[in-house]
């Protein structure tokens, strides 16, 4: 009412809690996060979808506004809302903008929890989600069987059958048969339980994390990353029984199976002392930093302390591959390579984990190597996760711009840190004939490496 003093900031936290709120208890946005939003708008540019559809409910703080409304009991958790929700990319280019220090990734990755346990998607949806979360990515031995027969499609002449006939485009899939990975003839499972001793003196003992969809797809890039540890004097321990880092889970609101992965995996590394968990991609590096997210007091009755403190003990540890080799610096000797490159920031490395410079650092540090700054190189790909699938109108339009962005800057190779991003990336290439090869930094690493 007019003329009466606005509410503290306790009192504004006991009047929420006395209303009918949304959301159930455990796995909630708080009032204490999402009410460090000021709603200045200084995130509304940085946002991929504000930038294409200028709606304000598909902003980061109109999201935000959205949670809090349902947290009071004034906006009911519906359809409307879920839509906004699943809309967002979690880029968290939100959070680099935001004067406030306002957690966007954590709020609405728990509003998705909220919808999960709260939202009953359509049977088809609950199916997919169901396997693919958890079953899936629970059990490396599903990944692999998958695989193989993803493979064989590939390979057998198969897919090219398909692909000539109008069966993609007749059944609305057309868009993402050109973002499906290539399946490796050999997976880096293989590698499991090894130890890849440094190249001359030991400067360092990491445990290198695999990933869980990149040891069936990404095993070159796995193998390249150890081979520029063990040259830069690292001696790099592949943990056995390590799983999937729980990202994908996480992001879709699936935080029990996200905690169970994160478990096994506290437990795989801590076998033996490393100097450093070292990971090659930026969307994993994110979600292994912030295990003690997962299991931050109060979220879940069952809970318990010794969880949270292994978890930020085991998150200390964590670093992009980028990062560590930065911080150690760069040891090995490297040949000349005369090629002009640019780099993409993946948004889990520079949103999530704040690492811009690490990466540039040692691109410019291979001779030869010209580095041209792409302009808007901060902004999604699309990628997201998952998100070029499930949302993959807005991921190609996405993808569309930062095509004409890489070519712009005449490089033709696109540097990034993220093996979802390399995916997209070159998809991307393929669909927009730009021409352009697409590497991850370490892999450039590796070439300098080559007859060095």
């Amino acid at each position: 009412m007019p003329g009466l003093p606005p509410l503290t900031h306790e009192e504004a936290q006991r009047e929420f809690a006395e209303t009918l709120s949304g959301f159930t208890a455990g796995d909630k946005p708080e009032y204490a996060d999402y009410s460090r939003c000021i709603h200045c708008g200084l995130c509304l540019n940085a946002c991929p979808t504000y930038r294409l559809w200028h709606n304000e409910a598909d902003s980061p703080r109109g999201r935000i506004r959205q949670m809090a409304l349902v947290d009071q009991g004034r906006l009911e958790l519906n359809e409307a809302f879920v839509t906004h929700i699943d809309r967002c990319l979690d880029c968290r280019a939100c959070e680099t903008a935001c004067p406030s220090g306002v957690e966007y990734g954590k709020l609405v990755e728990l509003a998705r929890a909220q919808i999960a346990k709260n939202f009953k998607r359509p049977r088809t949806s609950r199916w997919i989600r169901n396997f693919v979360y958890r079953r899936l990515l629970t059990d490396p031995r599903h990944i692999a069987r998958i695989a193989r027969a993803m493979r064989f499609y590939q390979r057998s002449g198969l897919e090219a059958i398909v692909r000539g006939t109008r069966i993609l485009r007749l059944i609305g899939m057309s868009k993402r048969a050109e973002l499906m990975p290539r399946i490796d003839r050999e997976f880096f499972f293989s590698r499991l339980g090894k130890t890849f001793p440094a190249q001359g003196e030991r400067r360092a003992r990491v445990a290198f994390f695999a990933g869980c969809l990149a040891q069936v797809t990404f095993t070159q890039l796995n193998d390249a990353t150890i081979r520029v540890l063990q040259a830069n004097g690292c001696e790099v321990v592949v943990p056995a029984d390590q799983f999937c880092c729980g990202a994908l889970a996480a992001h879709a609101g699936e935080r029990d199976v996200a905690r169970e992965l994160a478990r096994k995996n506290m437990k795989a590394f801590s076998a033996e002392a490393f100097d450093a968990i070292v990971t090659n991609a930026a969307g994993c590096g994110s979600t292994l930093k912030e295990y003690a997210q997962l299991f931050a007091t109060g979220r879940e009755e069952n809970e318990s302390t010794d969880d949270a403190e292994r978890a930020a003990e085991f998150s200390r540890g964590v670093r992009d591959v980028t990062e560590f080799l930065s911080d150690l610096g760069l040891s090995a000797r490297m040949r000349e390579m005369k090629l002009r490159v640019t780099y993409q920031d993946s948004c889990h490395l520079l949103h999530g984990q704040k690492i811009r410079e690490a990466p540039r650092k040692l691109i410019r540090a291979i001779p030869g190597v010209e580095l041209v700054e792409m302009p808007l190189a901060e902004q999604c790909c699309g990628s997201a996760g998952v998100y070029n699938v499930t949302e993959t109108a807005t991921s190609m339009e996405l993808l569309k711009e930062k095509m004409r962005n890489a070519k712009s800057t005449g490089a033709p190779i696109i540097v990034t840190a993220n093996p979802g991003c390399m995916l997209q990336l070159r998809a991307g290439a393929k669909l927009h004939a730009t021409g352009q090869d697409v590497l991850h930094v370490v892999e450039l690493l590796d070439r300098a490496l080559t007859n060095a």
